[in-house]
């Protein structure tokens, strides 16, 4: 009896430990196919390098920080000229002096105080007699040039205003080639216009502004800027400005894929200057600085 119990306590251990084997061998082997057909479709499904979804990028809050404190600026000089009738031809009166304003330029500037100074380009302003700026809000205001630097291609304006909106300064020191950028501007007459890019290149020298004492360190970006967004705001994701719009190159005299800002660092040293001094405060190295080819190496 004992022998029999003895015998059917081996074949049941047997029996469970052989069921027990193929039930672990069809577990790993389903493992092992589930295993390999997710490597294999991993490997085998293209790789998108451009992964990052554009869609949670916004520029709402840069946009909406900016818009209001970006104007139009239109300008006009004061035409003079005589009358010629045939009286004046018999009679030689020499004919009345009379005087007219004519349309001279536009292009766009930004509030930097909330009482009203206004930077913009100096070849927006320059060569004319009357200033207009118009707000956002639509209310216009004539200004006052307080300052100007041609070598810098800048100028500060001022209206008799308060409580304004204006943009804060950022660090362009800090941009990095990549970064993505807004361009807010008044392009063909189209008020309050933002386009975005990405830093293209700094310290830029493209050799517009001849002037002996140029300075030409300019932010590059693939922003769209076109005639009319001069003066204008390029500002980071955060709102803040961090360049004046002032060129670009084309040869059709339209947009064409490169745009270039005064950096605000520079911007920041020519209004502070002009406001406290009344004009640009430098101190001069008698040398000329130029870029080192492999000739000249």
């Amino acid at each position: 009896m004992k022998l029999k119990s003895i015998l059917l306590v081996v074949v049941t251990s047997f029996f469970g430990g052989f069921v027990s084997f193929l039930l672990t061998q069809n577990f790993n082997s389903l493992n092992t196919t589930n295993l390999s057909s997710e490597i294999q479709k991993n490997i085998t499904k293209p790789v998108n390098h451009n992964s990052l979804n554009i869609s949670d990028i916004s520029f709402n809050l840069a946009a909406k920080k900016s818009l209001n404190a970006v104007v139009h600026i239109t300008t006009q000089y004061t035409q003079e000229y005589r009358s010629n009738t045939l009286y004046n031809f018999f009679y030689g009166n020499g004919g009345q002096t009379y005087s007219k304003e004519v349309p001279l330029s536009s292009g766009s500037g930004v509030i930097i105080s909330n009482d009203g100074y206004i930077v913009t380009n100096n070849h927006v302003i320059e060569n004319s007699d009357k200033i207009k700026v118009v707000l956002n809000d639509k209310r216009s205001y004539n200004a006052k040039l307080v300052g100007k630097d041609k070598s810098t291609d800048l100028a500060l304006l001022k209206i008799e205003e308060e409580k304004l909106p204006f943009l804060s300064y950022g660090n362009s020191d800090e941009l990095t080639i990549g970064d993505w950028v807004l361009a807010v501007g008044n392009p063909f007459n189209l008020n309050s216009t933002v386009t975005a890019g990405i830093v293209s290149a700094k310290a830029r020298n493209i050799n517009i502004m001849n002037q002996q004492y140029a300075i030409e360190s300019f932010i590059q970006t693939d922003a769209a800027v076109n005639p009319g967004n001069s003066g204008g705001a390029l500002v980071n994701t955060n709102g803040q400005l961090i360049g004046i719009n002032t060129a670009i190159a084309s040869k059709t005299g339209s947009y064409v894929g490169y745009s270039f800002a005064v950096p605000v660092s520079i911007v920041q040293k020519i209004v502070s200057d002009i406001i406290e001094f009344g004009s640009v405060q430098r101190a001069y190295l008698d040398v000329n600085i130029t870029d080192v080819n492999a000739e000249m190496k």
